[in-house]
């Protein structure tokens, strides 16, 4: 089984052990890579969501040949543009991480960026825009992909979307948690997929605006270490795949820490995508999936791996 997982950033104190400021546990990226590669897990696009932490995304996306990145600002995180004192001089900074990061085939997409109205106490909706729009100056110029966030802000989003479709070749809004509206908007645009994990299969209404996802135009996802699947979701029923776990106070290297979510884990949306959508054959569903996120971020290996496994499904059906 072909898995891609697109997460939140191995950079996250977690990974390091570090849990609310506190040591609790030995850094354990090694194991967590483990757990995924013996998982089916094929690739990892560790998320920047800052210039910062874009620069270590960078770094940890070097030590290893299976690792790759994106580079960007969050929504909720744009003040940084101008608390740098020099916007300009940021967005440049930003662009040569960009450009080392293309040259060293590292960097696949722009991102994390977005809007992000449910938490405007970190940056209000005026900057999130400004510098939303302004990142699609960035995948232009670098021709990639763009990794984009939208929490209560769909109209808005759209908008700007719609205005900047010239500039980016393709992209997916992911960890979604909106409307089937919101859905409906999104698939309007022919370039862009949507990206569902552990937070867009809470509620019975999450998994109906789910079912309506077209396969060819869904991706999977884990943005660990946040967005579990957990027991009290609706899709619970359909997980199969379980790993050990221990508390992060009981830490051991072979489980998995209880509470933080982790690669390996894309395996159970996928088993839960499945069952919602009453897919039987599950390591088709894997190869489409795979195949989608290789659409955007890695077509130059459509020629091999992804097609072939597809072809070979489709001449034994």
């Amino acid at each position: 089984m072909l898995l891609n997982a697109l997460i939140q950033p191995l950079t996250d104190g977690m990974f390091k052990g570090i849990y609310h400021g506190k040591q609790c546990h030995v850094a354990d990226i090694a194991a967590v890579l483990s757990r995924a590669w013996s998982a089916g897990v094929d690739r990892i696009i560790v998320t920047g969501g800052s210039l910062e932490e874009s620069k270590e995304a960078l770094a940890i996306a070097e030590t290893d040949g299976r690792l790759f990145c994106t580079v960007g600002v969050h929504p909720t995180r744009c003040r940084e543009f101008e608390d740098s004192g020099d916007p300009d001089k940021h967005f440049l900074d930003l662009m040569s991480l960009a450009k080392e990061g293309v040259t060293k085939g590292k960097v696949v997409a722009i991102g994390e960026c977005g809007l992000d109205y449910d938490r405007l106490h970190f940056c209000p909706s005026e900057i999130q825009k400004k510098y939303f729009e302004k990142q699609f100056e960035l995948a232009y110029a670098m021709k990639l992909p763009m990794f984009l966030h939208m929490r209560a802000a769909a109209e808005d989003f759209c908008d700007i979307l719609g205005r900047n479709m010239d500039r980016f070749g393709g992209g997916v809004t992911h960890s979604f948690t909106g409307s089937a509206e919101d859905r409906d908007k999104l698939l309007s645009f022919s370039n862009l997929y949507i990206g569902v994990n552990g937070c867009s299969l809470k509620t019975a209404e999450n998994i109906e605006v789910v079912k309506g996802i077209p396969l060819e135009k869904l991706m999977i996802e884990t943005d660990s270490p946040y967005c579990e699947i957990k027991n009290t979701h609706a899709g619970i029923n359909f997980v199969k795949s379980l790993w050990p776990s221990k508390k992060k106070e009981k830490y051991e290297q072979e489980c998995i820490v209880k509470g933080r979510n982790e690669p390996c884990l894309v395996r159970q949306v996928l088993e839960v995508v499945a069952g919602c959508k009453g897919v039987g054959d599950i390591e088709q569903l894997s190869k489409t999936v795979y195949h989608n996120t290789c659409r955007v971020f890695f077509p130059q290996d459509l020629d091999s791996a992804a097609d072939a496994l597809l072809s070979g499904s489709h001449d034994a059906t």
